[in-house]
């Protein structure tokens, strides 16, 4: 009778011998096709043990000199004592003529091996995990098979899990240089379309982790509203966390957010008040054109409260893998998440190994993470209000693993009436006091309470 415990796992790991040997044929008899698989092909892709090490003698001398020969690979085999016998290795490769046009679908077939290698090795340890009987969290399993699954089902750049010498990095440095001289924005991060923050970081770059910290009621939810509005309109998906506000509420933010942008010249401008309360028809058909506006932009929002940091990391998985061209992920804010619940340690390190986990996976994801964040009490005792790197709240290993810190401020929040008299009403400080690529320094932009919008201060 058939029964689950006496299952037996028997499979054979998915190869194909014949691509590998076409692939390695065709590199050694045409040296140029090497440029073509260098960045796509890694050692692990070849699954017999000589077609992996001729490989990664192949990939040494390419690297080193720029080149390969058969009369190379025939000596490094020799004098690395791999065999005694190079030519017996060698000569079954390239006996049999292979037309260069085998190359590219040799490599995908390896690529598609290794894929399919990569799932069977996750499910297994899928397997393995949910049947342990000292696993007794199945959100912590479901997590941790989530994290599995998804890597396993990411296409893998075969440069990024070697180590990579000088020379690979000045290439990649050298073709950037050359994209910012020719004006391409590709080598640029993302913009958030504020001339005066985009300066100052030449875009958000991949990978980071971006803290935006103020007070209570400086306006860093609709910063980022206003950033993510701006992204979203270049076609550009973005996900929000959203620990404290509900869909609605950000949703009548940005609307209202974006009803400033038809105030101007216009008789039926919509304010806050009349917006959250009735409109004119001509009001109700300007307030319609900014709805038809929004609807189609690629702006989702997850607005649960209490989420874990394993809740936010399945969940970004999740739309990462529906939405590959995802450009930034927003978290509103860290004092919200739900720490462990075996967290024992004290608050600081919890909320540090929050932090670290959200960079990681930044760089998993490969999109800059902006991460809001309260700052604590000391500011509010201080004769200069403005925030200092010691203000973060359990600051611990926060400024440790951020790439970028940027703090909140305005003079008319602590100072109404004087800021009133000096003409400062409504000015914020977007204070930069980290940035691992860049410059720390300050920019101002002008806060419109009654819109929730943040406009450029130019000045004369």
């Amino acid at each position: 009778m058939y029964s689950i415990e006496s299952e037996v796992q028997n499979y054979e790991l998915p190869m194909d011998l014949s691509a590998e040997r076409q692939v390695l044929g065709i590199l050694i008899k045409h040296p140029a096709q090497v440029d073509r698989v260098v960045t796509r092909l890694r050692p692990s892709h070849f699954l017999d043990p000589a077609h992996r090490r001729i490989y990664e003698i192949i990939l040494d001398i390419y690297n080193k000199q720029g080149r390969i020969s058969y009369t190379q690979v025939y000596n490094r085999l020799r004098t690395d004592s791999i065999t005694d016998a190079p030519a017996e290795l060698l000569i079954p490769l390239t006996e049999s003529f292979v037309a260069i046009s085998e190359l590219d679908p040799s490599v995908e077939i390896l690529l598609h091996k290794e894929g399919i290698r990569r799932i069977a090795q996750a499910c297994d340890e899928i397997k393995a995990l949910a049947l342990d009987p000292k696993q007794d969290d199945i959100e912590e399993v479901q997590a941790k098979a989530q994290e599995l699954m998804f890597a396993a089902s990411q296409s893998i750049d075969a440069a990024s899990d070697e180590a990579k010498n000088l020379l690979e990095v000045l290439n990649k440095c050298y073709i950037n240089l050359l994209k910012r001289r020719e004006g391409s924005t590709d080598a640029y991060g993302l913009s958030v379309q504020f001339p005066s923050i985009d300066g100052m970081t030449t875009g958000f770059k991949k990978k980071d982790l971006i803290i935006l910290a103020a007070r209570p009621s400086m306006g860093k939810t609709a910063l980022v509203l206003n950033m993510a509005a701006n992204v979203v309109k270049r076609d550009i998906p973005v996900l929000i966390f959203s620990l404290e506000m509900d869909d609605e509420q950000l949703g009548d933010r940005i609307v209202l957010s974006e009803l400033f942008t038809h105030k101007e010249g216009n008789e039926h401008a919509v304010t806050s008040a009349e917006y959250q309360t009735k409109l004119s028809d001509e009001q109700f058909a300007v307030t319609q054109k900014v709805f038809n506006e929004l609807y189609h932009l690629p702006l989702s929002i997850v607005d649960k409260r209490g989420l874990t940091v394993a809740e936010i990391k399945a969940r970004a998985r999740k739309f990462k893998t529906e939405n590959p061209n995802l450009g930034l992920i927003i978290i509103d804010y860290l004092q919200l998440i739900k720490p462990p619940n075996n967290a024992n340690r004290s608050w600081t390190l919890v909320v540090g190994e929050m932090v670290r986990e959200l960079r990681d996976l930044a760089g998993e994801l490969d999109v800059p993470i902006m991460l809001l964040s309260q700052l604590n009490r000391g500011v509010e005792s201080r004769e200069n209000k403005r925030p200092m790197m010691s203000d973060l709240r359990d600051s611990g290993n926060i400024e440790e693993f951020a790439d970028v810190i940027m703090f909140l401020y305005r003079d008319d929040y602590y100072y109404p009436e004087t800021a009133k008299e000096k003409g400062t009403e409504g000015l914020v400080e977007i204070i930069f006091a980290k940035q691992r690529k860049g410059s720390t320094g300050a920019v101002q932009l002008r806060f419109i309470r009654e819109y929730t919008r943040f406009i450029e201060e130019y000045t004369n």
